[in-house]
């Protein structure tokens, strides 16, 4: 089933203001708020997208990539993904946005146990054109924190397993609460019951472990993709953090990219281009034979449709774009000169360009046009 666009989720047009769409999501968090609407899964539900709009509208880069890509820049194959989210991802990262309406992350005043969750990993992965074009499976070894065998965690006594602590007080403007993550526990709302001798201060060992990632065919050089629950743990029953894959593209020796297009520059000697000829070239997705027509003029595009890379979105292919470059030669023996010599005035080899025979500009214009 196809997921909704986002600006529908929350209501709002693409031209929004960050501050428009901040309030369209309060309002849609408090309206299907799970303490509001209780057993009520279908709630829970839009609860949840609404979220997961926000994630991705309220973030310049992410919303960028989302306008540019749609649902495809965070959900390839293999378990990337923007959305996802589960209520303890809500309340940790958006739960400052209910307001007085939830103090403290339940409704009607009840304080909500927060999950604690594990940091991020970031690393790089290079792919190479064909990679890119084909869709690839990589395994990666990753550096992951981990929870120690034989560590125990105990509820934290400072706040009470929520992560944080409220203070009230009061102002001219009347009383005022907030809340600021617990000292104690960092935030975690746990703390170390006991702690094997080979765990760190914070129960965790250092392992490596081989992650297998699938890559979509058609994601670009910067693009920033998701594997979740691949990063550190957190203590005790919390949540681990994702690993965050950013894609870095390898120059190819003759093709260059340009959206979903590549281009390419073939040479061909001035006696191919005037009788003809047929060449094989490269293509991501194996070699090709082309056919030279007798006559072909320098700087002649062919276009090979479909011989590109897929766009992200799934939609289509880009095409392949081959540049004609006759070669001229520097040097030439006494009977070769002498040839082009007798040549030279000869009507056959005088320029006469065609209706159809594009200037330099021409093309370039065509190009960007």
């Amino acid at each position: 089933m196809a997921k909704q666009d986002y600006y529908e989720v929350l209501g709002v047009s693409k031209n929004a203001s960050a501050a428009e769409i901040k309030k369209a999501y309060r309002k849609m968090a408090i309206k299907y708020h799970p303490d509001k609407n209780p057993d009520d899964k279908s709630a829970e539900e839009k609860f949840k997208v609404a979220a997961e709009a926000y994630e991705v509208l309220s973030d310049p880069d992410k919303k960028a990539r989302y306008d540019q890509f749609g649902h495809q820049a965070f959900e390839g194959a293999g378990g990337f993904g923007g959305g996802s989210m589960n209520m303890d991802d809500i309340f940790s990262q958006f739960g400052d946005i209910f307001g007085g309406a939830f103090g403290g992350g339940g409704f009607g005043g009840q304080r909500r146990q927060r999950t604690a969750r594990g940091t991020n990993l970031r690393i790089r992965v290079k792919l190479t054109l064909e990679e890119i074009a084909n869709g690839v499976e990589k395994k990666i070894k990753v550096k992951r924190k981990k929870q120690a065998k034989g560590v125990t965690y105990k509820t934290c006594g400072t706040c009470n397993g929520t992560g944080q602590i409220t203070r009230i007080t009061n102002t001219i403007l009347g009383r005022m609460q907030t809340a600021t993550p617990c000292t104690t526990c960092g935030g975690s709302g746990q703390i170390i019951d006991h702690r094997p001798a080979n765990a760190d201060a914070n129960g965790f060992v250092v392992e490596e472990e081989t992650v297998s990632i699938k890559i979509p065919a058609g994601v670009e050089d910067g693009m920033q993709l998701k594997v979740s629950g691949k990063g550190n743990a957190a203590p005790g029953n919390g949540i681990s953090g994702d690993l965050l894959v950013a894609i870095s593209e390898e120059a190819h020796p003759k093709l260059q990219r340009e959206g979903d297009n590549l281009h390419y520059d073939l040479y061909v000697s001035l006696s191919d281009a005037v009788l003809g000829s047929s060449v094989e070239i490269e293509t991501v997705s194996g070699n090709v034979r082309l056919k030279i027509e007798a006559g072909v003029q320098s700087g002649k595009i062919l276009r090979l449709r479909g011989k590109g890379i897929p766009n992200i979105n799934g939609y289509n292919k880009g095409d392949l774009l081959v540049h004609i470059n006759v070669w001229t030669p520097k040097t030439l023996n006494k009977e070769q000169k002498s040839f082009f010599e007798k040549m030279r005035n000869n009507e056959h080899f005088e320029p006469k360009p065609e209706h159809s025979d594009k200037s330099f500009f021409e093309k370039v214009k065509d190009m960007f046009s």
